[in-house]
């Protein structure tokens, strides 16, 4: 097997693992910038059907471990990040979101009407998604947890195999992204803590999420494939509206205030003041509703600064795998299927 596969493999499986913690940057992307996309979509859709070659496995595990480690070691920090600095990290989110647009353009060019109809109608849902959400308090780990953890870990998965759909961003809208981080962290804090108890509480979590990852990467990525061969240009043109659509989500002047009587927090209607307070506690701040807030001009400059540079940043990122999606873009168009 070629080395250099096998590295970019490794390379593309940490890119792809960030990618699953950060709003607004797609693992499917990172993927295609390792120029490793193609292969591992075919490594996932020959592991579904127990293929018995060694080369596909391998493969897959040489992106999956990688990508897991990733996520292990750099959950915890990224989430304090975002906590503390909301605005900053949504306006990186903004532009890195905005710079992956160019790859899936480069893939549907021309761009039919079709594929114009189907990203207008994927754009407009992922607004009325960002408008719920923001609408609603976040989900918890709590009772129903586990179930909503095996969605986010589905729609993680679907980040994975799609280029421009953002996994964090998916997490985000289904209330899912900060408890998703606290799972990961909580078993890294078991695990230090060296008890047996705790470390199998706060494993059930991580296998609610690798169940949905394992379903969604096995379903989503076949599905892709035929989607792909079959109507490749509305898939694209879908790719492309839930990619700028993100952006409704990722208003980055927004922050949390305190809970009030009545407010639900967790799912929980805080109907005492003993409950208000008990909810006001700062490990509990990232449950808690924002509200939009009248930026400084500073903040205004940096926030553009920030969306310039992720968006150059994605942009480049993209190009690194310009070749191989050419080359897909080819092969899908002469296949007689499409």
């Amino acid at each position: 097997m070629n080395p250099l596969l096998l590295g970019r493999c490794v390379i593309g499986g940490i890119l792809m693992g960030l990618a699953n913690l950060v709003p607004g940057i797609s693992g499917g992307t990172m993927l295609l910038a390792a120029g490793v996309y193609p292969t591992f979509v075919e490594s996932v859709a020959a592991a579904t059907t127990l293929s018995r070659k060694l080369q596909p496995w391998l493969l897959l595990a040489f992106i999956a471990i990688p990508a897991v480690l990733a996520i292990g070691l750099l959950a915890g920090p990224v989430k304090d990040f975002v906590l503390e600095h909301r605005w900053i990290a949504y306006s990186l989110f903004i532009g890195l979101t905005l710079g992956g647009a160019p790859t899936l353009w480069r893939m549907l060019k021309p761009m039919p009407a079709r594929a114009g109809i189907a990203a207008l109608v994927a754009f407009v849902a992922m607004v009325v998604l960002a408008i719920l959400q923001e609408s609603q308090p976040a989900s918890s780990t709590g009772e129903g947890g586990l179930g909503g953890l095996f969605v986010a870990g589905f729609a993680g998965a679907a980040a994975m195999v799609l280029p421009g759909v953002s996994g964090g961003y998916l997490l985000l809208v289904l209330g899912q992204y900060l408890p998703v981080l606290d799972a990961i962290d909580a078993f890294k804090e078991s695990i230090r803590s060296g008890e047996t108890t705790l470390m199998l509480q706060a494993a059930w979590p991580l296998v609610s999420i690798g169940l949905g990852v394992l379903l969604g990467v096995s379903l989503v990525s076949n599905i892709m494939r035929w989607l792909l061969k079959r109507h490749r240009e509305v898939t694209l043109g879908a790719l492309l509206g839930f990619l700028l659509g993100a952006v409704a989500g990722l208003w980055p002047f927004r922050e949390a205030v305190p809970p009030e009587l009545n407010d639900t927090i967790r799912g929980v209607k805080l109907e005492h003041e003993e409950a208000v307070q008990a909810a006001r506690q700062a490990d509990e701040r990232k449950y808690w509703l924002t509200e939009s807030y009248q930026p400084s001009a500073g903040q205004i400059g940096l926030s553009l600064l920030l969306v310039i540079g992720g968006g150059i940043g994605s942009l480049l990122v993209g190009r690194l795998g310009g070749d191989d999606e050419d080359d897909e873009a080819s092969e899908s168009k002469s296949d007689p299927a499409c």
